[in-house]
Parts: C-alpha cells; structure tokens; sequence
C-alpha cells in the first residue's frame, strides 16, 4: 500500500529493495556459469549491468585468454590509500541434474528457500556485496579508501588461470590493494565464521613398479606389496589426525591435515600382475606442519616401500602464512568490531579447503574468507544447494556494517 503522500515508507523501501536482491540473485545463479568449459560472457553482461545501475567503471582484464576478470572500482576520498578488495568467483561445479529436486539452475523460491548451484558457492556473496554497495551508495555514505569489487574465473578448479595469475599482474599491483574479503562457509550455529589462513594443499601420486607375471605365482619385487605399505603409512597418518580431533573439541578440520586417497591405477587382467601401480592422495596440511620435514616423511616411505618407489607432485601449494588477527592488523579489529555491535558471535578459524585467498595473501595483502551466512548447514558442491533468502538478506546488512568500516581504517 502507498503512503498517504504518495510516497513509499521507510517500510516499503526496505521491502522492494529485498525484493530486487532476491531478483538479483536469482538472475546470477540463472546463468550456467558451470564447468567443465564455463563460457563466462553472460556473467560478465549480467555484472556489466549491474555496474551500470550502480554507476560504478568497469575494467576487464584477461590475464588469460578466455579467463577474463571483471573489476568495479568505487573510488574513495583519498584514492593514494591503499584499496579494500572484494572477490568473488563466477564459477561454479558441476551438477548431476537428476539427483536435484528442482533444477539447479532455476534459482526456485520454496517456502522461503531459494535453490540453484552456486547461491552458497560464491554467488549468494557476490550480490551481497552488489546490494550493500548499492544501499550505501543510496545514503550517500563515502569511505576515505577505494572498493574494487572482483569478479574471477575457474576458482573451482584450483584459480591457477584465475586468480593465482591476476596477483602476478601488473592490472592487480596498479589496483593498491591494502585488504580483501573473500568467500567462506555457512555456519550451521547462531555464529558467523570468519578464516585468516588456509591448509596448503598437496596433490601427491605415489608409483610402485615391480616384476610382473602370471597371477598364480609369488614373485619377489611385487609392486602389490609396496602399494600396501605405502597406503599403510598415509592411512595410519590419516587415523593421527581423526584422533587429534576426537580427542580435542576445541580444534576443527582446519587445524589437522586431512589425508584421502582418491586414485589407484594399475592392471590390465585379473590374472596378471601388473608392472606398475600407483595411487593418489589429497593433501591439506595444517599451518602447524614443517613441509620439508613432511616431504622427507614421504621420501622415506617410498624407500622402505621397496626398488624404485618414487613420488610426485600433481599440485603442491606453498606455506602461505595466516592474515595476523590480533590489534596489529587494523582491518582485522575494525572486522571484528563491526560484527561484535551486530551483537553477532564470530568463530576464527582456518579455512579446511582452498580458496583464491590464499594467492591474495601470498602477495603480502592481508585477507579474511567470511560469508554471512549462519543458522546454516553448509550446502556447497551438494545436490540441492540452497540459502533461507532471511539468511541472504541478513548478509546484505551485515556488509553494509562490515564495508564502511574496513573502508576507514
């Protein structure tokens, strides 16, 4: 209903504005910004659009041929400052469509609930970001730093033509970045989660070649015995760290290193032993972990696995060191401030998998992962990913908070 003087309420604004959010969102999650082969153009016309209506520059750089970057930039008042960055990836996982109760990329609104790939995993954050810069810029408010608001490809796909080569770039150093937002997880508690560091990750393949032969014989040199020794090793590391946590409620996935198997090859017949077998394991490992130390634990093993063991990297990340959360880092306490007067509480921890901070930090620029979304199970890469659009739009002003502060440090 109109007010008398046929103007809208406070009320009203406030209703319409959620409204065009919910809109907004739906549309991002529409485009099928999916891989294998994200053709990212209509992500890039959707933010195109977006910038418009919020009357802010656009730049797009691609670093990479076909991986292009989308940058917005609200200039502050003192633009020598160095800059807050605010990322996202457009990308998103793939789906297995049938096991969905309602199509992924739909963006379907059920009681409350709006369902589609990717409105945990970034694209919930990035219009969040989109609306509070919005509403901020509709009261007026300006900030003594610049905003880069960053749009990135293939970040569900390790971000190496992403984010990891946009760092190295002369488009990233002219941008003065200062400190930067990044995604997080929902948070199933009253609690928002918010992560200064994350596990290195280390891809590692590990080949066993031996004598091979007929599959009724007991041939020394037998590659079957030294993958069992080797998977024996990583899988008794693995149970150290199942126990560190069982043990300890205090710590969370983020503060051990995980250790999975995820590859075995090898054979060509039942009935023949093969010459050669290998297996893979996903690596994280904890801040706390001495890489070279742990690299000779891996080169030990191959060699009392048996001849000729060997080990390789498929990817193996750097020690990036944590974003410093304490008074020396004057971004951190204005973060922390700002939510302690939302009278949220808010949880510290590492992040458990890998995200595009890890390549902002290892630049030197301070970043937290943080995405506004608590009383809420964390539904990233599952079947029927999902967000309480009350959740959503709690987000919105939790950054319209979060933003001017981090902007005036």
């Amino acid at each position: 209903m109109m007010a008398t003087n046929g103007l809208l309420t406070s009320t009203q604004r406030n209703v319409a504005s959620d409204d065009e959010a919910v809109r907004n969102l739906q549309a991002y999650v529409r485009i099928r910004s999916v891989h294998p082969n994200v053709n990212y153009e209509a992500c890039l016309v959707y933010l195109r659009g977006q910038a418009a209506q919020l009357g802010l520059p656009v730049q797009v750089f691609e670093v990479v041929p076909h991986k292009p970057i989308l940058v917005m930039t609200w200039e502050g008042q003192e633009p020598a400052l160095p800059s807050i960055l605010l990322n996202s990836h457009m990308d998103v996982v793939p789906v297995f469509e049938k096991s969905w109760t309602y199509p992924p990329f739909e963006a379907r609104i059920v009681d409350g609930v709006i369902y589609g790939r990717g409105v945990q995993d970034m694209k919930s954050v990035a219009v969040q970001y989109l609306e509070s810069i919005k509403r901020l810029k509709n009261k007026g408010v300006t900030f003594k730093r610049t905003i880069h608001l960053s749009f990135v490809p293939d970040e569900e796909v390790g971000g190496e033509q992403g984010m990891a080569q946009f760092v190295k770039s002369e488009h990233f150093k002219k941008l003065n970045i200062g400190f930067a937002l990044d995604e997080g997880l929902a948070s199933p508690t009253d609690h928002y989660v918010v992560y200064n560091g994350e596990r290195s990750i280390w891809h590692v393949r590990v080949i066993c070649p031996g004598m091979s032969g007929h599959g009724s014989l007991l041939l020394p040199d037998n590659c079957g015995e030294k993958m069992r020794f080797i998977i024996d090793k990583f899988m008794d590391l693995r149970q150290e760290s199942k126990k560190k946590l069982e043990e300890n409620p205090q710590l969370t996935i983020g503060d051990v290193t995980s250790i999975n198997l995820t590859m075995l090859k090898g054979g060509i017949q039942e009935n023949v032993i093969p010459e050669k077998l290998t297996v893979s394991f996903d690596l994280r490992l904890a801040l706390s972990v001495d890489f070279v130390e742990f690299e000779n634990v891996i080169k030990d093993w191959c060699t009392k696995a048996g001849a000729n063991v060997t080990y390789e990297f498929v990817q193996k990340d750097d020690y990036v060191s944590p974003t410093p959360a304490d008074s020396s880092n004057g971004y951190w306490m204005a973060f922390k401030t700002t939510i302690e007067q939302l009278d949220i509480p808010l949880d510290l921890r590492t992040f458990p998998g890998g995200t595009d901070s890890r390549f902002i930090r290892k630049t030197g620029v301070p970043a937290l992962g943080f995405s506004p979304m608590r009383r809420t199970p964390p539904g990233l890469h599952e079947h029927n990913e999902s967000l309480q659009i009350s959740v959503f739009l709690e987000g919105i002003k939790t950054y319209e908070a979060v933003i001017p502060a981090i902007a005036n440090v």
